[in-house]
């Protein structure tokens, strides 16, 4: 029937094991069946290319006769698999019917098959991620009509993270059910806040006078409040302090949450005046002396 390799049909190379075959036409054959694809010329001619090219890997000997001559029935067979091949039972072999677990349906019995589940990507923003989100994303039915789905991202949710929605997905064959939606979170770059789990880490500004000296230092949380912190005195440039539970929410369970580290980053003084040249030369000679 087709002139293409059977392997680059299934998407599969030529060192596929038994299991990744099966795979590869499961996923082809729920994609490409006419129950999902009424009228679809394309779709029924794709699906019966991918259900010719099982029925010759699938078998041993048929498979062994393909890889060596190109072809099944040897040199001077016929090119291509049998011509009578059973795409329906070839199917229900797969998928079983009712009940069947897989197995073959009995005669007449339809086919089932679960639907295919979906992924798609959602990008969020810390602060969304810190707080929980939510997204809107648009599909079309089989029939053609519009469906919208409003995905709830719960606090905490982190670079691939998948947020699951029951039943959202492909449809199902033969009362099969609906696959299911997931979707893949990717949290963007912060400009303050560098994200590590469930840490934060923030630098503070610090001017050089409290560093040395002592004092306090208001430091903003993600959450949206501040943060009044004690600098001792003598701090050295840099110095990560660690703030217990003021980082991002635990994923499963969001009343918990990490630790906040606050990096001090010294603020040296500019455009200084004469007198505070004058200070800043006295203390040089005093610490040299």
């Amino acid at each position: 029937m087709s002139n293409q390799d059977y392997y680059t049909v299934l998407g599969v190379s030529r060192t596929a094991s038994e299991a990744e075959i099966k795979k590869a036409y499961r996923r082809l054959a729920r994609q490409y069946h006419p129950d999902i694809n009424p009228g679809d010329q394309e779709a029924e001619r794709k699906f019966k290319e991918t259900t010719e090219a099982y029925e010759v890997l699938s078998d041993p000997e048929k498979k062994a006769q393909y890889d060596q001559f190109g072809r099944v029935g040897g040199p001077s067979g016929a090119g291509g698999a049998s011509g009578n091949v059973d795409f329906s039972d070839l199917f229900e072999s797969i998928f079983g019917g009712p009940g069947t677990g897989g197995r073959r349906a009995a005669p007449g019995a339809e086919f089932r098959a679960n639907g295919q589940d979906a992924e798609h990507a959602a990008d969020i923003t810390l602060e969304e991620a810190f707080h929980g989100s939510t997204r809107a994303f648009s599909f079309q039915n089989p029939n053609g009509q519009p469906r919208r789905i409003d995905v709830k991202i719960p606090p905490g949710a982190d670079t691939g993270t998948r947020v699951r929605v029951a039943g959202e997905g492909g449809p199902g064959m033969g009362g099969g059910r609906r696959g299911d939606l997931f979707i893949v979170v990717r949290v963007l770059p912060h400009e303050r806040y560098e994200r590590n789990g469930d840490g934060l880490t923030v630098h503070a500004p610090i001017d050089l006078y409290t560093l040395v000296l002592g004092g306090e230092a208001r430091v903003p949380l993600l959450g949206g409040k501040n943060l009044t912190l004690k600098i001792q005195a003598g701090s050295p440039n840099g110095q990560k302090i660690r703030i217990s539970g003021q980082g991002m929410p635990r994923l499963r369970a969001p009343e918990a949450r990490g630790d906040l580290y606050v990096l001090l980053d010294v603020q040296l003084p500019t455009s200084l005046s004469d007198r505070e040249r004058t200070l800043f030369a006295e203390l040089r000679d005093l610490r040299t002396e």
